[in-house]
């Protein structure tokens, strides 16, 4: 939890990033609340991430602050730029929040105010923590929700029930710890990146409109999501957590190489012979001999990953005193 103490009313930035959001993109800005307990001031920001709508002519009318990509980069990317303009511009909070209006904005103070009273650095808005607020989505969508949030929860070893929600609120400390390279999506980078920190993550319900009638912006298929989020959460944790990474590849090895030794030892003390079980011995000194690999890199990883960490930690000070570019 960070040791930040607010002492002053803040500034909060609601960032959207959007890709051809130019139906609702109007209506969600003027839904923004400018008036919320403990928040001085609210700006709008829209990234537009190389609509070929005119969705970056329908922010500025309705009052919004536009960044625009020159070409389609990816969810995350947007993400980035939003975080790179709240943290250069002095904004004590970051909501993000998704252009469709799946979620809904007069929520906003819900997940700003455990960031005001120092209960979390990060809160969520979560979709499937009641299942009262369950939206009504495709069966194969809800199972692949559920076991993203399973698989995170056990990376970070702790219990969440909707990683992948785009509407939450960062403290300015999650802001400026955040570091992130995933271009296709940031929700669950987040998630690992932050715990890797032991930054506080809180969920809080809320309710959310799933459009049937509309391709999703993010990816063109289920399967195209599950494949680019798994990729991102597997870069991510070998980054963060190097030691256990590596380590549990190495038990992967490890079991297989004891069974099959003491299958080869087995036959041997019964029959007194090692033939006819050969490929037993051979393939537990295969397995033997990967483990110890991924132990050692293990260790390697581990060391590589205390230099991450100190440059993680020269950006944030680069950041925080407001050098950062």
């Amino acid at each position: 939890m960070s040791e930040i103490v607010y002492t002053k009313k803040r500034k909060l930035l609601v960032a959207i990033p959007c890709f051809n959001e130019a139906v609702t993109i109007s209506q969600l800005i003027q839904d923004v609340p400018r008036v919320i307990s403990d928040i001085l001031h609210v700006d709008v920001l829209v990234v537009d991430d190389g609509s070929i709508d005119n969705t970056h002519s329908a922010a500025l009318d309705a009052g919004a602050k536009v960044l625009r990509h020159t070409r389609n980069l990816g969810v995350g990317k947007a993400f980035q730029t939003a975080l790179s303009f709240a943290i250069e511009n002095g904004y004590d909070l970051m909501i993000s929040i998704d252009g469709d209006r799946q979620f809904n904005p007069l929520d906003i103070p819900r997940l700003v105010k455990p960031v005001i009273d120092g209960k979390a650095d990060m809160v969520t808005g979560s979709r499937f923590i009641s299942s009262e607020l369950t939206p009504d989505m495709p069966r194969a969508k809800l199972i692949g929700n559920h076991i993203m949030s399973y698989l995170i929860s056990q990376l970070v070893r702790q219990k969440y029930y909707d990683v992948s929600c785009g509407f939450r609120c960062y403290s300015r400390e999650a802001l400026l710890q955040l570091n992130l390279h995933g271009a296709f999506t940031y929700t669950q980078e987040t998630f690992l990146g932050l715990a890797a920190k032991q930054l506080v993550i809180e969920e809080v319900p809320i309710e959310a409109v799933y459009f049937s009638d509309r391709k999703s912006r993010v990816a063109g298929s289920l399967t195209g999501y599950a494949v680019n989020t798994v990729k991102i959460i597997f870069k991510s944790y070998r980054d963060y957590f190097p030691l256990r990474f590596c380590w549990g590849i190495a038990m992967l090895f490890a079991i297989p190489a004891v069974a099959l030794a003491l299958l080869f030892f087995g036959h041997y003390f019964i029959t007194g012979v090692f033939s006819g079980y050969l490929f037993a011995g051979f393939s537990s000194a295969f397995f033997v001999v990967m483990a110890l690999v991924f132990f050692v890199l293990g260790i390697v990883m581990d060391m590589l990953g205390r230099i991450r960490s100190n440059q993680d930690r020269i950006l944030y000070y680069i950041k925080k005193n407001g050098d950062f570019i």
